[in-house]
């Protein structure tokens, strides 16, 4: 079974309810402010330091991997799907060494289909210049070469869904 990078969840942990209307409710209509922390409290009756402390637990539980904005490919910077063919026993080393890359949103494990590639990441950088240093950081720390894939059709595709009951 393919594994998440950084590792899923365990099962030994409790969400509470104010978790779950975090997670919930602010995958969209983040605030854009210059206090979101705030904004964000004021909904959930908790101060600026307590969302940014449970925010900060549950990336530590492997609940959540980042908190960003999400843009229209070519619309700000310059992004790209990459993938790596990484021996099985250094997956994880490599995928460490990926994740430390600023410019890498997400990086995830695929079972190769015919292919040896089997570590697939997205890349977003401020121009083309800054995509290629990261790309060569990349190959440079892990001795592998980086497969481009350039985007050719946009599709949207809406990953904004309710984790705790109800209808999103």
């Amino acid at each position: 079974m393919p594994a998440a990078f950084p590792a899923a969840p365990s099962a030994s942990f409790v969400l509470d309810a104010l978790d779950w209307r975090l997670l919930d409710e602010f995958q969209r209509d983040f605030p854009l402010d210059a206090q979101p922390w705030a904004r964000i409290g004021e909904r959930l009756g908790l101060g600026a330091d307590a969302v940014l402390a449970r925010l900060t637990r549950l990336q530590a539980l492997g609940c959540i991997a980042r908190v960003g904005p999400v843009f229209a490919p070519k619309r700000a910077g310059a992004s790209l799907l990459a993938a790596l063919a990484v021996a099985p026993q250094r997956l994880a080393e490599v995928a460490a060494i990926v994740s430390a890359q600023p410019e890498v949103n997400h990086n995830y494990e695929r079972e190769p289909a015919g292919l040896d590639f089997n570590l697939w990441f997205v890349l977003t950088a401020a121009d083309a210049a800054a995509l290629d240093a990261a790309i060569a950081r990349i190959e440079s720390a892990t001795g592998l070469t980086v497969m481009r894939l350039p985007l050719e059709r946009e599709y949207h595709i809406d990953l904004g869904f309710r984790l705790h009951g109800g209808r999103p």
